[in-house]
């Protein structure tokens, strides 16, 4: 019997949690994958015919533990991070592709055009998910059949533009305009965004969830960019035995940790030392949270610091409360959403992520409830639904949100937690 056919065998008094498993757990592999003749793997995000690399890293990582046995998994994943690397080579600071060269997506928007990219939105945690896959595919298998020569440029791409963006005003050429849109799709300053100062953390030009920051110093990405430059400091030395690589990535994520220490964290009166969403390195910061990971939320989950660090339990109990701005709490459901959609809509997203980073049963229990009752009658996640009634959601095909809750139902019983169901 395979893993996954065991794991559907041992909810069989859970039948409601089977129904979620079956849908969300293999909803990327049967519609949001396409298996190209040059070996690689084209995953797009859903409703939009679009590769983001982070949405295509987040829809296959629940796959990882299937793949230490199945070559089928391997051969999605290893050709999944091949595509990623090609994408990175022709712009690392796109944030979305299309699968050939046909010039699909935002054409109109002003910045550097190229076919390949549906849009160019630049984010840092674009470039941290691929390096996050390709490490934590290596450490379950074994398999080293990423890490060629193209994996290694794209690598080296991508420190040097961090390095580049710890002076985005000096020394970066990128500027994103969209015009006739919201003020979340387009970048101030003619295109360059708010002014920041030198923090030693890296620029960034919007959040996971495609708006642009407020201040340019995300700090939940700049996390995420210290935690794959470790990664990517233990693959320069185990696999390609390049100690320049190795030097510069640690050298670029100790400067990017001084930063976040220096700069992204604020003496709350109520909560105490909690980490800020944004800061500028000019004494302004943004004190909230977003559903889109990486998020304050997600700290643990990308493996920046510990559950119990105490500067993380005081940022938690900050965003799951009413300090957040986008903390919304109603007749159905309480969680996190975002400025990305309507007020008053909760996250999938966040509620998954918040029993990802708990260890209270009594929480995860409540959250398991939420997120069963709240899917519209559909049998699988959306982005946001409204806190008084589920069945008004925004996109009815999400895939990274159906991969996450595919996600915490296997992990919670590889932990054998099934009377939480």
């Amino acid at each position: 019997m395979k893993k996954s056919d065991a794991l559907i065998s041992s909810l069989e008094k859970w039948p409601e949690i089977v129904k979620f498993y079956k849908n969300c757990f293999y909803n990327t592999l049967e519609t949001t994958t396409e298996w190209l003749e040059d070996g690689t793997t084209f995953v797009f995000t859903g409703d939009i015919p679009a590769m983001w690399l982070r949405d295509s890293s987040a829809q296959v990582r629940h796959y990882i533990p299937l793949a230490v046995s199945d070559s089928h998994y391997q051969k999605m994943i290893e050709g999944l991070i091949k595509r990623q690397m090609q994408y990175i080579q022709i712009d690392p600071y796109a944030n979305a592709f299309n699968k050939g060269p046909d010039n699909k997506g935002h054409t109109e928007d002003v910045t550097e055009g190229n076919s390949w990219v549906w849009e160019r939105k630049y984010e840092i945690d674009s470039l941290c998910y691929p390096i996050q896959l390709a490490y934590l595919y290596w450490k379950a298998t074994n398999s080293t059949a990423m890490f060629d020569d193209a994996f290694k440029e794209a690598v080296n791409k991508i420190i040097g533009l961090w390095t580049v963006e710890q002076k985005h005003a000096e020394q970066s050429s990128y500027s994103f305009q969209r015009f006739n849109c919201p003020e979340s799709d387009t970048l101030s300053h003619d295109g360059k965004g708010s002014p920041v100062a030198y923090t030693g953390m890296t620029w960034s030009g919007f959040r996971p969830s495609d708006d642009s920051c407020k201040y340019h110093y995300l700090i939940p990405a700049n996390m995420f960019a210290v935690v794959v430059l470790r990664y990517v400091e233990e693959i320069s030395q185990d696999i390609y035995k390049d100690e320049t690589l190795a030097l510069a990535a640690k050298k670029l994520g100790s400067e990017i940790d001084a930063g976040i220490k220096a700069y992204g964290i604020y003496k709350h009166e109520t909560f105490g030392e909690i980490y800020a969403y944004e800061t500028d390195g000019l004494g302004n910061y943004n004190l909230m949270d977003d559903a889109n990971v990486p998020s304050l939320l997600s700290i643990p989950y990308l493996g920046y610091t510990s559950k119990e660090d105490m500067t993380y339990q005081n940022t938690r109990r900050f965003i799951l409360s009413e300090e957040n701005p986008y903390y919304y709490a109603g007749k159905a459901a309480r969680g996190i959403g975002s400025p990305h959609t309507p007020t008053n809509y909760i996250w999938h997203i966040s509620l998954v992520m918040q029993a990802l980073t708990s260890d209270n049963d009594a929480e995860i229990q409540e959250l398991l409830r939420t997120i069963i009752s709240s899917d519209g009658g559909t049998g699988f996640m959306h982005e946001g639904f409204h806190v008084d009634n589920p069945n008004e959601f925004t996109r009815p095909w999400f895939a990274w949100a159906n991969s996450l809750l595919g996600e915490l139902i296997y992990k919670l019983v590889e932990d054998k937690k099934q009377h939480l169901f």
